[in-house]
């Protein structure tokens, strides 16, 4: 989708670099898009989970900026907070206090708003999904599919524009990752899906392909998936491994 130059972009990343040890992780990534449907498809050790994690102001580029709804997420933190969301593949990775309440309000009351605010807008979320009687449960008692979800509200409850999935099925059984798809099809946020299987994203509006840290491809899911695909089912038949990741 063109941008113009006088606007600000849902996603608008310039030329994001990183480096971590001397290495390259991420090379000259750019970048421009309002389209409400972005994948980002790579296989293991890619890089797209690095430039998820840049993209939700977790990690600070060495170089180029990233902007999501015209917030310089590395440099305003309490701005990222209410631009972006990310859901992760590992709620464990996500999920830091001993009950749902308390999960529910880390993140605005890290955004500033008040006591009452923050009880309000917890029990409103709460009740959207008929979970009400959760809010003093230990999250330690539910199960996996239960703590995606409980990450997943937390994250609507400070209504960002935009929410990263990064692989967040993966290990769910099919009704939980059913049930937690059509939640994510009904957000008014924006999706970016952070993906290895082509599969998921087919009907999403913009596609990067990502390869060695650098953008391999980008344009719509019917032109860049089939591409990924033949290329990844090629390397898929060779007998030399070099160049599989793990």
């Amino acid at each position: 989708m063109t941008i113009s130059p006088n606007t600000s972009p849902l996603i608008r990343l310039d030329n994001v670099d990183l480096s971590i040890d001397g290495r390259d992780i991420l090379r000259g990534i750019s970048v421009r898009t309002d389209v409400r449907r972005v994948a980002v498809l790579g296989r293991n050790g890619s890089g797209k989970t690095t430039l998820a994690r840049i993209m939700a102001g977790l990690q600070k580029p060495s170089g180029g900026t990233a902007r999501i709804a015209g917030v310089d997420v590395a440099r305003d933190r309490r701005g990222a907070l209410g631009a972006v969301g990310i859901l992760f593949q590992n709620s464990d990775h996500q999920i830091i206090f001993p009950t749902v309440g308390e999960e529910l309000a880390f993140g605005m009351t890290q955004m500033g708003l008040s006591k009452r605010q923050v009880q309000e807008r917890v029990a409103q979320t709460l009740g959207r999904f008929g979970k009400g009687a959760w809010l003093d449960v230990a999250v330690q008692h539910l199960s996996q599919g239960q703590r995606q979800l409980i990450c997943l509200m937390a994250i609507l409850a400070m209504n960002p524009k935009m929410i990263i999935l990064d692989e967040p099925f993966a290990g769910l059984d099919i009704p939980t990752a059913m049930h937690l798809a059509r939640v994510l099809d009904g957000a008014e946020a924006a999706l970016v899906h952070i993906t290895h299987d082509p599969r998921m994203i087919a009907e999403y509006d913009h596609v990067l392909w990502i390869e060695g840290g650098r953008i391999e491809m980008q344009g719509g899911a019917a032109e860049v998936a089939p591409a990924f695909e033949a290329a990844m089912r090629g390397l898929g038949a060779r007998d030399d491994f070099t160049d599989l990741s793990g």
